[in-house]
């Protein structure tokens, strides 16, 4: 599958815990190893409150069929968050809009499948207010949710959202309202 080839040539860049770049990895092998890379996280709300939400294609090779936020990925070399959440929206959700940096940290999160994402994730935030245009390659389903809702979802079905999307639900919930 060409998909799948592409998705495990494509490279992360490898950063150390104050995300100043030290080398760049290829994807697959950074998750197969646990090494600290940077990431980012979107989080699209509207004007009700509601962010959106999408649920990870089932071919993923990770956290496969798991509802998670609007998008996110791997910043590009050279390509600065803002820049890089734009384009994976537009190649994820069908759309672009401004977004701001709000917060970063750092995880680690293991998989059952061996693989570990241990990322220092910067939390990007927009508003939109219209439908989507999924990537089904990307993205199952996608759905409007309002924060309390799914603050309350993950306590009652935890297993149904990703890994990085409980951490930044937990630890930074304050910083995901506009």
């Amino acid at each position: 599958m060409q998909f799948k080839r592409m998705e495990e040539e494509e490279k992360v860049i490898l950063v150390n815990e104050n995300d100043e770049q030290i080398g760049l990895m290829p994807k697959l092998e950074a998750h197969q190893k646990a090494i600290l890379h940077r990431a980012f996280s979107v989080f699209v709300i509207n004007s009700k409150n509601e962010l959106m939400l999408q649920q990870r294609a089932q071919h993923k090779y990770h956290s496969p069929g798991l509802w998670t936020n609007t998008c996110c990925s791997h910043q590009r070399e050279g390509e600065t968050n803002v820049g890089a959440g734009m384009r994976r929206l537009q190649e994820e959700m069908g759309f672009i809009t401004t977004l701001k940096d709000s917060v970063s940290f750092i995880y680690k999160a293991p998989f059952d499948n061996g693989l570990t994402e241990h990322e220092y994730d910067h939390v990007l935030i927009g508003r939109y207010e219209k439908d989507p245009v999924i990537n089904p390659d990307e993205v199952a389903d996608w759905k409007w949710m309002s924060i309390e809702r799914i603050k309350k979802d993950m306590l009652d079905h935890p297993q149904v959202y990703t890994e990085w999307f409980k951490i930044i639900f937990e630890k930074f919930y304050s910083h995901i309202t506009l």
